[in-house]
């Protein structure tokens, strides 16, 4: 598939993973745009290495990234559209949604990051680890620890042991 197909092909999910990340539909939109930019202006340096999706992914973490060190006022989110998706749900239900959406707001960038790379793109470890310029290891401790924090933080702490190690 040519080069500017397979970028076409990748919006949905680019649109998805910035509306996670910054929670504001036109904010979202422009990091897509600027990602896309960046990506046909280097198409150059695209190695044909993994998923293009993956690579794509990494320049728009990157972007929102030096948009958090500029200091640009962004808003964070579990899921795009939360409103509209909570306002079908009964009362309990937002309750836990807001309660795990205000955790996720509480994670490291890191940690988030990592989440919704896997949870809402459904990217492997490895294409994960890929687009997060770091070791498979490190985004399954991030990942670890991020769920392990939700867990935490929204009262769902349910300790399972494992099978022989009762007592332990």
């Amino acid at each position: 598939m040519p080069f500017l197909d397979e970028i076409e092909a990748a919006i949905p999910g680019l649109r998805a993973f910035a509306r996670a990340l910054v929670r504001d539909r036109e904010a979202a939109d422009d990091l897509v745009q600027d990602t896309l930019a960046a990506a046909i202006a280097r198409q150059g340096q695209w190695r044909g290495e993994g998923a293009l999706r993956g690579w794509l992914c990494r320049i728009l973490l990157n972007r929102f990234r030096d948009g958090l060190r500029r200091r640009r006022p962004m808003a964070l989110a579990l899921v795009p559209d939360v409103a509209d998706a909570v306002s079908a749900r009964r009362v309990e239900g937002r309750l836990a949604l807001a309660e795990v959406h205000a955790a996720m707001g509480r994670l490291p960038e890191d940690q988030r990051a990592a989440l919704l790379l896997v949870a809402l793109e459904g990217m492997s470890l490895a294409e994960a680890a890929r687009a997060m310029g770091c070791t498979e290891g490190t985004l399954a401790s991030r990942l670890g620890r991020a769920r392990a924090t939700l867990r935490q933080a929204t009262g769902r702490e349910a300790v399972a042991l494992r099978p022989g190690k009762a007592g332990e």
